[in-house]
């Protein structure tokens, strides 16, 4: 088990974003301790987009799915 040092308050959320982005993780959490957790009911948010992309790049990506469809994987 190692030292860890102290989150210090924040006034707000630019000040807690620089200094995460100034200092390491490791030096105020104990790895040791680190558990596994699952957020199963969690949605993701998803957004449409329209992208243009080049013919063959279609077709081609359009055989790779058919493929794995086939293979299902």
């Amino acid at each position: 088990m190692k030292t860890t040092k102290t989150i210090p308050t924040f006034r707000n959320e630019n000040e807690e974003r620089e200094f995460w982005e100034n200092n390491d993780t490791l030096d105020y959490f104990d790895e040791s301790k680190v558990k596994m957790v699952r957020f199963p009911n969690l949605k993701k948010t998803t957004k449409s987009i329209s992208i243009r992309l080049p013919v063959d790049m279609i077709d081609a990506l359009k055989a790779k799915n058919s493929i794995r469809k086939m293979l299902k994987l």
